[in-house]
């Protein structure tokens, strides 16, 4: 394989499935967070929500550790830009993670109702503010920083609200695609919760279902509209990728498998649509970028890409070998989580979890 397709190509890949699985996996229980407050009423229902995602959240995180460290081995330069031009907002993404389980862990310590309202409005907030940014995260990789020539840039939250320099982490197009990643995310999560969870959640979550899907679908286009105003090489660059053309085919079979599954009212195939149009949607923008990692809004020559910020080639042999053995280790991890857990899950009882 590696004489067919270049080490650092591969590595592209490998990074940007893993992100993907991160997104996908983690994404349903952002969103079983985002909704818990309008699905759940009562403590019951509440404790119904966690049961749910209780067994799987910590693990899904792994899949961003595992994501960041391929990014460590093979781009690191990439990696060093990223983190320190978005300092302040991945500060943020890791306080909101902190927080998300730390409430996830503490709410049921103390049987107190005002104890365990201030840790369900804690949940909410950190699984809104994540979707939104990690979201604008993605938009200003498609529209670009201000990267320099040693490959650095420094980037305000806020600047002109335009997407033309001074560009601001936060503008018109940034905002827009965190909010697709929260509809996103909401409707995911609504239909994971509607396939694992009985009752009024079930009931909730699968009325919600439909609507946040029709706004997922909505904003696509807008999202699309706007990137090609934004950057118009993705769309130009897509009908001369295939794997572009493919994995636009598996988001758009994703998004009616979605919508086909809640109509037929089988909530485990629209969860798994869901799933396939999330991964080929990013699985989709990454072959349109390629070989573009990080996107300069000053020069394109000064562009961070696949090719100039790779490590040696015998790093990135060494690290493909040890990924081999690793990466069907953490599949078959979440493949026997899911049939451990398998089936619809009611609150456990007071004093045995959460």
């Amino acid at each position: 394989m590696t004489e067919l397709i270049p080490l650092s190509s591969l590595w592209f890949w490998i990074v940007s499935v893993m992100v993907a699985i991160y997104v996908v996996m983690d994404g349903f229980d952002f969103g079983a967070g985002i909704l818990h407050l309008f699905v759940a009423k009562t403590n019951e229902e509440r404790r119904q929500v966690f049961a749910a995602i209780g067994p799987l959240w910590d693990g899904n995180e792994v899949w961003l550790l595992a994501g960041g460290g391929a990014l460590f081995l093979a781009f690191p330069k990439v990696l060093a830009s990223g983190f320190s031009g978005f300092y302040l907002a991945m500060w943020l993404v890791v306080w909101s993670l902190m927080l998300r389980g730390i409430s996830i862990e503490f709410r049921s310590h103390v049987d107190d109702l005002l104890w365990r309202s201030f840790w369900d409005v804690a949940f909410a907030a950190a699984s809104i503010a994540l979707p939104i940014l990690l979201g604008a995260a993605l938009g200003n990789v498609l529209r670009g920083v201000p990267l320099d020539a040693d490959g650095y840039f420094e980037i305000s939250l806020f600047a002109s609200f335009k997407t033309t320099n001074p560009v601001g982490i936060l503008d018109w197009y940034t905002v827009l695609v965190g909010v697709f990643a929260l509809a996103t995310m909401a409707a995911h999560g609504a239909l994971f919760l509607a396939w694992k969870t009985t009752g009024p959640v079930h009931d909730r979550s699968a009325g919600l279902s439909t609507g946040l899907w029709s706004a997922v679908a909505v904003l696509w286009v807008v999202v699309g509209i706007a990137t090609d105003s934004v950057n118009p090489d993705i769309w130009s660059a897509l009908p001369h990728r295939p794997l572009g053309m493919v994995f636009t085919v598996v988001a758009l079979g994703g998004l009616s498998l979605a919508f086909y599954g809640q109509v037929q009212k089988r909530y485990l195939r629209a969860f798994l649509g869901s799933g396939a149009f999330i991964l080929g949607l990013l699985a989709a923008t990454a072959a349109c970028v390629y070989p573009v990692m990080l996107r300069s809004s000053l020069d394109r020559a000064l562009d961070l890409t696949a090719v100039n910020s790779s490590v040696a080639q015998h790093g990135l042999a060494t690290g493909l070998r040890w990924w081999v053995l690793g990466f069907p280790i953490a599949i078959s991890y979440i493949v026997l989580l899911f049939r451990i857990h398998r089936g619809k899950v009611s609150a456990a009882a007071e004093g045995e979890g959460y």
